[in-house]
């Protein structure tokens, strides 16, 4: 089958992660392109409801003025009837702002979580580790809603609020220049304190959102593995760890809402203040002659409407505060996912628009595996999991790979589909640089069975077709007889067509084993990789379902990680590794003669009959 022996190669270059761009809620909005049309009409309609709101304390006072204080009921009258309209127009203006702010918001919740989601479909296995699966649930959920309410409050509140200010100024410096004189002054100290509320609340909100990570990682843990904890009857001290962490994330709740709080009263007590000024100075003008009653009147209530919407600017800050904490959030999983491993000298896409390349990039038939000076350390590890490792895998061979629990046999299995990338050296595959390839079509010709069997809800046939959705019955049928799956899937209820329940809770786990090597199989890849995948199975049906593999892919590389002997009965070459180094490497009779580590295990496993003795 070719030369099998461990070659030397001069080192891999290292390669390193791309610098990440910064986080910034701009990022964001192009997923409100879509939604022009209704970003457009949304502030439009609001522009109406402000302009209706600003006429309503000067007809108050034409009221006051030329109606009550001469007795002219007529004028009250008409005038009355003007307010209503206008209050009418005011209406349709916000009610038709609400539809299409929403219309927006939401269409960009919804594409975002879209994406989103798309891109944790996109992290690596790196990225994966150190974004945990609670921490992205809250990313797709709470972080996403807090970005969706902003943008509903930006298309209406963000535009209100400043048009009212604005407005008001305007309207109150044209009454009466003087009294205005006090707004000047008042607005200042009020834009002073918001911004200084938006300066102490981001951090505050971000310690919530890394509490509700933590939250929903412990609810996550705890729902995966109940069965667990009630065999070990750790409910009580679960409960008791899940109440510590909801109770750290309300203490940092509060603290975050409290300067929300406080800034309430705060803003209450000026805008009092401010009124109780603008009466008395107000009042000292009517009484002099120069202001009517109507005007101040009017004055007051626009001083009313320009507090009270400074204090709305507040509350959409708050807001803001939060919605820049979920960017940042969200856009640390999208720039993780782009650091997916791409085609040397090519320009990652979208995660949405992100497409494979042609399949030309690898030759046809089984594959042959090169490992050149490899090393791996995964992050805060005291060792390397791999350290320069020479390995040579000739197409069609059938290697098995062993070791003792923590020897880097897993991680070597993990850089061939670059679910990993090495920190030095180079891994070939079909005498290419897999860093070169499309990872859509590297791991196409890849079939990867993992140490955890993982099958989702469905019918057996559908999990079976999980990887290959055009597969034909027989082709399927095919896979399940190699994999020794056929005879316990035809005597489930409904056969093939019997549906599984979450992650195969009704199977045994020789069974889940089986249909898992059957979905990598019905593939036809050019290179199968069994990562202890086997270990739930007897010793005769490990061996049927490895004759089963040769017989459906003859021509396949094979690679076995295994961590009974058995399976080097199967295998052309045996390598052995120790501390994330191949220390010896023949077959399996070689080994028995040269490698005292070889000879242990064989002489452990033979005492437990776990290998034959021939």
């Amino acid at each position: 089958r070719g030369d099998r022996r461990i070659v030397s190669a001069p080192p891999g270059a290292i390669r390193r992660p791309a610098a990440r761009g910064r986080h910034t809620m701009s990022k964001l909005f192009p997923y409100l392109r879509p939604y022009r049309g209704a970003c457009l009409l949304a502030p439009l309609l609001m522009l109406l409801e402000v302009s209706m709101d600003l006429m309503q304390p000067r007809l108050m006072a034409s009221i006051i003025d030329d109606g009550v204080m001469r007795g002219d009921l007529a004028h009250v009258g008409a005038t009355g009837a003007l307010m209503l309209l206008c209050a009418a127009l005011g209406l349709v203006g916000g009610a038709g702002c609400t539809v299409y702010s929403s219309k927006a918001a939401v269409g960009f919740g919804t594409d975002l979580r879209r994406d989103l989601f798309a891109a944790t479909q996109a992290l690596s296995f790196r990225e994966l580790d150190r974004l945990p699966p609670g921490s992205l649930i809250t990313r797709l959920g709470s972080d996403v809603a807090q970005l969706q309410q902003f943008v509903m409050m930006l298309l209406r509140a963000f535009v209100r609020s400043p048009l009212l200010v604005l407005g008001s100024v305007a309207m109150a410096a044209a009454i009466s220049p003087s009294l205005a004189l006090i707004l000047f002054g008042v607005v200042p100290v009020l834009s002073g304190v918001l911004f200084l509320l938006v300066r102490w609340s981001v951090p505050l909100f971000d310690g919530v959102q890394q509490r509700l990570d933590r939250l929903n990682m412990m609810l996550h843990e705890n729902l995966a593995g109940i069965r667990t904890v009630k065999a070990f009857v750790r409910g009580g001290r679960e409960a008791a760890r899940f109440s510590g962490a909801n109770r750290d994330y309300a203490d940092a709740a509060i603290r975050a809402w409290r300067i929300v709080t406080l800034n309430m009263p705060a803003l209450s007590l000026v805008l009092n203040l401010t009124i109780v000024a603008v009466l008395w100075a107000g009042g000292r003008r009517s009484m002099a002659g120069t202001m009517t009653a109507g005007e101040l009147v009017a004055f007051v209530n626009y001083v009313t409407v320009i507090l009270s919407s400074l204090t709305s600017v507040g509350m959409l800050l708050t807001s803001f505060s939060r919605a820049q904490v979920a960017a940042v959030r969200v856009n640390e999983v999208f720039d993780a996912a782009s650091g997916e491993p791409v085609p040397s000298g090519a320009t990652a896409a979208p995660v949405s628009a992100r497409l494979p390349a042609p399949l030309g990039t690898l030759p046809p038939g089984p594959l042959e595996v090169a490992f050149e000076g490899v090393s791996l350390r995964y992050e805060s590890a005291v060792r390397p999991a791999l350290e320069d490792v020479w390995l040579r895998i000739p197409a069609g061979a059938t290697v098995a790979l062993f070791g003792s629990t923590g020897a880097g046999k897993s991680t070597l299995a993990a850089l061939l589909p670059r679910l990993y990338d090495p920190d030095a050296g180079t891994v070939r595959i079909g005498g290419h640089d897999i860093c070169t390839l499309d990872p859509q079509v590297l791991r196409g010709r890849i079939g990867y069975v993992q140490q955890e069997t993982i099958l989702f809800s469905g019918s057996v046939r559908d999990n079976l077709r999980f990887g290959c959705a055009g597969a034909s019955d027989e082709d399927i049928a095919a896979a399940a007889r190699a994999a020794q799956a056929d005879d316990f899937i035809v005597r489930l209820p409904q056969g093939y067509d019997s549906v599984l329940g979450q992650r195969g809770i009704n199977l045994s786990g020789g069974q889940k084993q089986r249909l898992s090597i059957a979905r990598a199989l019905l593939l036809r890849p050019s290179l199968l990789i069994l990562d202890d995948s086997t270990s739930a199975v007897d010793l005769a049906t490990e061996a049927r379902i490895l004759g089963g593999i040769r017989v459906l892919l003859p021509r396949t590389t094979c690679l076995l990680i295994a961590q009974r002997l058995s399976a080097a009965a199967a295998a052309d070459l045996v390598v052995v590794l120790e501390q994330g180094r191949v220390i010896a490497h023949g077959t399996h009779a070689q080994l028995l003669e040269s490698s005292a580590a070889y000879r242990d295990i064989h002489r452990s496993q033979a005492g437990m009959g776990t290998v034959s003795h021939d």
